[in-house]
């Protein structure tokens, strides 16, 4: 018999059911068991449960990243499956979907069931491939979609690069469509970057900078969402960030277009002015961008259409990273970071509780098909409990990821994953020692 888990006069968050209460919940096996005022108030003193209470805890469903580079195969030496999905486990997600662009490209069915394979026999948080829409990610054959999906892919784009060719685009929804899989685009009109290096704006001119125009981003985006209203496709638009691009995804929403989009943490905290310093952590694709976009990332995510909040999780090792800006390599960590920044968001009056809950859980779920994780007697126990109160540091000590290529080093941030647990085990559970003050 297996030890039950009795979580005590915790705050439940889970907008997919209205759930906003202190209960008890319990955990026997994989299952909720009970949830509801002192439901576990009768077992805790009973044999082989373990009661765990944090004063003011919150818990919610297992978050899901739907968009997040663990690297392997081929740059195990920035991040392999082990330490992906501890980082991820670390940051409150049950479930992380990985893109394809690692080396060889996740293009082939052998790819994908290895990854899938691996991952199941590591056990933690679940893995959900992306895997990649043209052969190689060169934006020109496409991939055997069909094959992709039943070795288990959830997705299929070719992040990094844009699908820029209107014909291979139209394809690509098209046969995409059959197999019901959304097609994630990484919405860049490269022939409009060549040489930039962050935002083309007075920062960038300032610094003497190549500048990474909006309208790269939002002519694709505009393009997209004409075809993905002709071939009546899923179309999701990657790490948005330009006030443009919200405007386009707004009005083709009202218009009932099956369009989805999700914002990065970093996209909502971060603008260009932050590369003054030439600070290679702050480099990432898209660009950060400027107060206006922020403000307008920010609203959209709020009202809903931009539907989820994605970590782009992008590990880079020092070769990539210390070096001069122009030779830097884009992105920045976010799995163990991303819930306490966001909730630095709630506190501020960003967004309220409820829609980022539902935003890192339903929401993103729904992007890629995947059953979403939620608070309720019968359902499968994916969880995490958060102290919201606990302070700590950001240090590269404390960081479960293999790289720590981030802007919020030194960082004092509120709010803590104390345990993440997956079909009723426990994959992560707070070592309040290394916690770096927490």
């Amino acid at each position: 018999m297996s030890e039950a888990v009795v979580f005590r006069r915790v705050r439940a968050v889970d907008p997919s059911r209205d759930l906003d209460r202190e209960v008890d919940v319990v955990v026997e096996g994989k299952t909720i068991t009970r949830l509801g005022p002192d439901a576990g108030k009768d077992l805790a003193t009973r044999e082989r449960v373990r009661v765990v209470e944090v004063r003011g805890g919150l818990l919610l469903p297992g978050l899901v990243d739907i968009h997040a580079h663990l690297r392997e195969p081929g740059q195990e030496y920035k991040e392999d499956l082990r330490s992906g999905l501890l980082a991820a486990a670390a940051g409150g997600f049950t479930d992380v979907c990985a893109m394809p662009n690692t080396r060889p490209v996740n293009d082939t069915r052998a790819i994908t069931e290895m990854l899938v394979h691996k991952a199941r026999a590591l056990g933690g948080s679940r893995l959900h491939p992306i895997a990649a829409i043209t052969i190689g990610q060169k934006g020109e054959a496409l991939t055997e979609m069909a094959d992709l999906k039943d070795a288990g892919a959830v997705a299929v784009s070719d992040d990094g690069h844009c699908v820029t060719r209107s014909d291979v685009m139209r394809r690509a929804l098209e046969y995409a469509s059959t197999f019901d899989l959304p097609l994630i685009q990484h919405a860049e009109d490269h022939a409009l970057t060549a040489g930039a290096q962050m935002h083309e704006g007075a920062v960038s001119a300032k610094l003497g900078l190549r500048g990474w125009p909006r309208v790269a981003e939002d002519v694709i985006v505009a393009r997209d969402v004409i075809l993905a209203e002709y071939t009546r496709a899923r179309y999701h638009v990657a790490h948005v960030s330009t006030l443009g691009a919200v405007r386009i995804l707004r009005e083709a929403k009202s218009r009932g277009i099956k369009v989805t989009a999700e914002v990065t943490p970093h996209h909502l905290l971060l603008t260009d002015a932050a590369l003054i310093g030439y600070d290679t952590a702050c480099k990432v694709s898209p660009p950060l961008r400027e107060d206006e976009d922020v403000a307008s990332l920010r609203e959209a995510l709020a009202d809903g259409t931009i539907d989820c909040i994605a970590t782009d999780h992008a590990p880079h090792s020092p070769l990539e990273k210390d070096c001069v800006l122009d030779e830097a390599s884009p992105g920045m960590i976010g799995l163990e970071l991303c819930l306490p920044l966001m909730l630095g968001l709630v506190a501020k009056g960003v967004m309220t509780l409820p829609r980022l809950v539902d935003a890192l859980t339903r929401s993103a779920a729904r992007v890629v098909g995947l059953p979403a994780p939620t608070l309720k007697e019968g359902a499968e126990a994916s969880l995490v409990l958060v102290d919201p109160a606990r302070s700590w540091t950001i240090t590269p000590a404390v960081l479960r990821s293999k790289s720590k290529n981030t802007p919020f080093l030194g960082r004092t941030v509120e709010g803590a994953v104390v345990l993440t647990m997956v079909a009723g085990s426990v994959v992560y559970e707070l070592d309040v020692h290394a916690a770096g003050g927490a």
